[in-house]
Parts: C-alpha cells; sequence; structure tokens
C-alpha cells in the first residue's frame, strides 16, 4: 500500500519546508535524487521522507560531495523509512576521509595565504618566495599554489598528460 495522501507533499510544500527552489527540486529529481509520484494532473506529489533526502544532499554538498557522489550515497540508504543507525554509519564512514582530507586542504591553503599576506608583496606572480622564476606559469593554468599538496615545493609539475 502506498503513502497516505496526506503524508504527500506538493513541490511549493516541500520547497518551503527545504528552502530550496522548485526548480533545484526539478532537477534533483531529475538528477535521480529524489523521487515523486504524479497525479492524474500530473502534478509532482513527494513523500514525506524526500525532506529527509533533501536535507541529506544539502549536508553532503557542505562537505564538499558533489552531487553524484551524494546520490550514490543515496543509492545506499533506504527511500520509505529514516535511516537507520547502522545504514548511517556506512555512509558517515565513506565521508570521514573526505573530511580529513577537505580538512587538510584548508589547513595548506590557510598556511599559504598567511604567508603570502605576511611578506607583503601581495603578488603571487612577482613572489620571489613563492614562485621565483615564475614555477606556477610553467606548471599550468590555474591557481598552482592553491592545488599543490606541498608548499615548500612549489606548484604540482605538469605531467605528460596534462
Amino acid at each position: 500500500m502506498g503513502p497516505n495522501r496526506h503524508d504527500l507533499l506538493t513541490i511549493g510544500q516541500l520547497a518551503e519546508r527545504s528552502g530550496l527552489a522548485t526548480s533545484a527540486l526539478r532537477y534533483y529529481e531529475k538528477l535521480g535524487l529524489i523521487h515523486s509520484e504524479r497525479t492524474a494532473g500530473g502534478q509532482r506529489r513527494f513523500p514525506r521522507a524526500t525532506l529527509r533526502r533533501v536535507a541529506f544532499v544539502r549536508a553532503a554538498q557542505r562537505v564538499g560531495l558533489s552531487l553524484e557522489e551524494a546520490r550514490g550515497a543515496l543509492d545506499r540508504l533506504p527511500e520509505d523509512r529514516a535511516p537507520s543507525t547502522t545504514d548511517w554509519n556506512g555512509v558517515a564512514r565513506s565521508w570521514q576521509t573526505r573530511i580529513d582530507e577537505q580538512i587538510a586542504d584548508l589547513e595548506r591553503l590557510k598556511a599559504k595565504l598567511t604567508g603570502c599576506i605576511g611578506c607583503g608583496c601581495l603578488s603571487i606572480s612577482r613572489c620571489a618566495l613563492y614562485n621565483a622564476g615564475d614555477r606556477a606559469g610553467a606548471a599550468g593554468p590555474g591557481a598552482r599554489y592553491l592545488l599543490t599538496r606541498d608548499p615548500g615545493t612549489g606548484p604540482e609539475p605538469r605531467t605528460a598528460e596534462g
């Protein structure tokens, strides 16, 4: 037996409760992050549990997961009920490494920004300490010093593929 009609939300109700625009919810549905039923008139109706799935997607984005990664995680969780502790712990463990990597990246970024601002030149392109001989330009496009994993050795070297 399907959900009671009182357990279903219109897209407007879901938008109001979740804080997302209806266009974002339609996009989430198109990506398979959430699912709706259709009325005889073609209107979307979302199970109340969709609120939890939307909150999950927003939390995933906040820790840096892409929508595709969020969908993969959602695929591991039940769609018709709240996740159990066991369900959730499996997903949370997979996020732990990602969060640890982000913390390390932010610490490196913080150290680099502090170093650059500390020297006073405010110019990575002319900085004799961080970019002697314009090593960053030779390493490729983009913010090379923010992409490098080792601030002591400069930007990542350009590989044969890139």
